[in-house]
């Protein structure tokens, strides 16, 4: 991919480039509709040949000329392809054999083929409208993995029959056990095709190995014909194609498509809507995957829900004009990016060379052998089937994975692509669940004694959180709420539950939260409240573009807000206050009434000094009210002064890019800020906001040197203890940081 991704970097998409591109997807492409188209139409009996080939021809013109203009992916050619093809064929066996309830002949399968397409392609633009691309690419790999690998088998056991020649009805299991049933003459070139189909790349990539290995089979067929003559015979040949008739003109074939569907009745439209669903998921699937791989080639990105449309509406185009329905396919897509092809315009060449070759080579594709499609038909099938999945195997975290995929391959093969559909959404939905409780939900726990909120704290307070600091739990979570991973949530809070006050869940990085989820937090609250705890939540997302808006939903369902007794916070750090303010009123440290304003000698820097200390800083110290709101001051401002808070509190916030702020610290009545200016004498660093109406001691370096001149001791004592207060500030900011970068 390296060689390929670097040739594509360096080529300017051009006319001649899209040209060439086109013509050398066409050669790849046109092989492989005919045989998906005969594969479906020998469904019905061998006398259908020559019209699946036709199917497979008009399919690819169709889906050619009118995807590429919607979609605008550059470089993806969209054509008839396996998914397509093992869908339609093994609906037209489960008609054929009653398996649905009721058993119909050929000629009335035709009607519903047709209709199984246009529905199908009328789901792909619904797809494409409501957003759909963006979550198809979301199905797990082993789901599809499982289901193109039982695409592979089932094409492999169909096209077994057509290889050996076997007459039509012979049970596979019976052919090949019985070699005088067989037709060496078809096995031969069967073989000859799949072995010139595997070579060729070892020699030449200038032609595509398709082609080759269709010309090594014609080859072959016609030196068998100089040694048995009957091969030479087109009518009635069941080695060949047959005769391609057209018959009518192009608007009389879309008028006849369409009141061929006056004839379907409800009960049989009934039948269809399971594998029409069915075959638009698959080609969806199968042409995002292309487009993605695309993307890497020619540095563009495409865009998904307008591909899923352009597919849509190239499918209903082949429906239009009696072709087979398909999907962007990666080997034609490659080889035209390979070969210049850059742009939207390759895919229309391609199918305009589709046209022609229908015009032109009519004659010659009715000769094609039946045993050189199933040889490549085979071939296709082999490297569809993922051989990777045994590597699974041998590591015990990728036997489910495995098991996963052999599920959709054993289903399909021995029920149905249909109900490997319903195996694989289950699956989906069980791959979902593991992932989910294969990791804790809880990203990080911690307790109050361990972290805190950003209000400073005096030396008695945080004594006190320190020690009964553990009844106050914070858990950050993370992933999914839902009945697979809250029993998970409960069993690791439990021992809390028991034992702890307060229970804090951020959910910041919860993607999503289910009834089953709410119904845990009313049980956890009410067991906080035997205790008189609380269960608090923060970090709610509530973002109307990603809907998840859990404040609204736990509202609605009475677990929070009026009426509920689970709390919410909006920021963290309120939350975290407020978990301290509780236990610091357990502890007897509650604030009673309207806060006084603090004398000097009961503020925390100085508490303990000597009375004329007090007394002489007092005299350099002027009185400040702030009211609620406004600031003390802002970044970049100058000044020397330290703060002491008498009354009230302050919120220290670091100005952001785009207007946005960060709140660093709020600092109480008794505590101090400003400290930094006052030791450098340098810019403010951040904003200080009054929280309440506060009210400050200022102390400027200036007046506090001119202090120190006359009493020294003064200036040893306050500096060692903004020195001790300042060492406990970034001791607790290592401890916050260490919780933080925990990983």
């Amino acid at each position: 991919m390296n060689a390929q991704s670097g040739q594509a970097k360096q080529e300017t998409p051009s006319w001649a480039g899209d040209v060439w591109g086109g013509l050398a997807a066409m050669l790849v492409a046109l092989p492989s509709s005919i045989a998906f188209g005969v594969l479906v139409y020998t469904a019905l009996g061998p006398e259908y040949a020559g019209q699946g080939a036709m199917a497979g021809m008009l399919g690819a013109a169709a889906l050619g000329l009118v995807a590429p203009l919607i979609g605008r992916t550059g470089g993806l050619i969209s054509a008839p392809c396996a998914p397509s093809a093992a869908v339609l064929s093994a609906l037209v066996a489960g008609l054929l054999a009653g398996r649905m309830g009721k058993t119909f002949e050929p000629a009335s399968i035709l009607p519903l083929l047709a209709l199984t397409a246009l529905v199908s392609a009328g789901l792909q633009v619904i797809y494409g409208v409501i957003g759909g691309g963006r979550l198809i690419k979301f199905i797990p790999y082993p789901v599809v993995s499982g289901y193109l690998s039982g695409v592979g088998v089932l094409i492999a056991l169909g096209q077994l029959p057509k290889l050996l020649g076997l007459p039509k009805g012979t049970p596979l299991l019976l052919g090949l056990i019985s070699p005088e049933l067989w037709k060496w003459q078809a096995l031969v070139v069967g073989l000859i095709t799949m072995m010139v189909t595997v070579i060729a790349p070892r020699f030449t990539r200038k032609v595509p190995a398709a082609i080759l290995g269709l010309l090594g089979g014609m080859l072959t067929y016609f030196v068998l014909a100089l040694f048995s003559r009957e091969l030479l015979q087109l009518y009635g040949n069941p080695l060949v194609i047959g005769p391609i008739r057209v018959s009518g003109s192009f608007l009389g074939t879309i008028s006849g498509r369409a009141t061929s569907l006056l004839d379907v009745d409800l009960a049989s439209i009934q039948l269809i809507l399971v594998p029409a669903l069915t075959l638009s998921v698959l080609l969806s699937i199968d042409t995002l995957k292309t487009c993605v791989v695309l993307d890497v080639l020619t540095r563009r990105r495409h865009n998904s829900d307008r591909e899923l449309i352009g597919q849509g509406l190239g499918n209903l185009a082949t429906f239009l004009v009696g072709g087979m329905p398909g999907a962007g396919t990666m080997g034609p897509s490659l080889v035209n990016v390979t070969s210049g092809g850059q742009t939207p315009r390759s895919g229309v060449v391609e199918g305009a060379f589709v046209v022609l070759a229908l015009l032109l080579l009519g004659r010659v594709i009715a000769w094609v052998p039946i045993g050189a499609l199933a040889g490549i038909l085979l071939v296709i099938a082999w490297r569809m089937f993922d051989w990777s999945m045994f590597r699974l195997l041998r590591y015990p975290a990728g036997r489910l994975d495995f098991a996963v995929i052999a599920g959709v391959i054993l289903v399909a093969v021995g029920v149905d692509l249909i109900a490997a559909s319903g195996v694989g959404v289950g699956l989906a939905i069980l791959l979902f669940i593991r992932d989910q409780i294969r990791g804790s939900v809880i990203r990080r726990k911690r307790y109050l004694n361990q972290m805190s909120s950003k209000t400073n704290r005096l030396a008695a307070e945080r004594a006190v959180l320190r020690q009964h600091g553990d009844q106050g739990v914070f858990c950050e979570l993370q992933g999914n709420l839902f009945f697979g991973t809250t029993d998970q949530l409960f069993s690791q809070l439990e021992l809390d539950l028991l034992t702890k006050r307060f229970i804090l869940l951020d959910l910041r990085r919860v993607q999503s939260l289910d009834y089953t989820a709410a119904h845990l937090f009313e049980r956890m609250q009410t067991q906080l409240a035997e205790r008189n705890g609380k269960l608090l939540l923060s970090g709610m997302p509530s973002a109307l573009f990603d809907q998840r808006d859990f404040e609204h939903y736990l509202a609605q369902l009475g677990v929070a807000g009026e009426g509920g007794d689970v709390m919410i916070s909006e920021t963290l750090d309120g939350a975290l206050e407020w978990m301290e303010e509780r236990i610091l009123e357990a502890a007897g440290m509650a604030k009673t009434g309207e806060e006084q304003p603090l004398d000097v000698k009961d503020i925390d820097l100085f508490r303990g000094l000597e009375e004329s200390m007090l007394t002489g800083l007092a005299t350099r110290m002027r009185e400040v009210s702030v009211p609620a709101g406004d600031k003390v001051f802002s970044e970049g401002d100058q000044g020397d002064e330290i703060f002491l808070v008498r009354r009230g509190s302050v919120r220290i916030m670091l100005p952001l890019e785009g207007g946005k702020r960060h709140h660093v610290a709020t600092v109480g009545r008794g505590d101090f800020f400003g400290e930094l200016s006052f030791l450098d004498r340098g810019a403010r660093s951040a904003d200080a906001e009054a929280k309440a109406a506060t009210d400050l001691y200022v102390l400027s370096r200036d007046h506090f040197d001119a202090h120190v001149e006359s009493d020294a001791d003064i200036g040893v004592q306050l500096f060692a203890r903004l020195a001790l207060a300042i060492a406990e500030r970034l001791r607790q900011t290592d401890a916050e940081l260490q919780v933080l970068e925990e990983r």
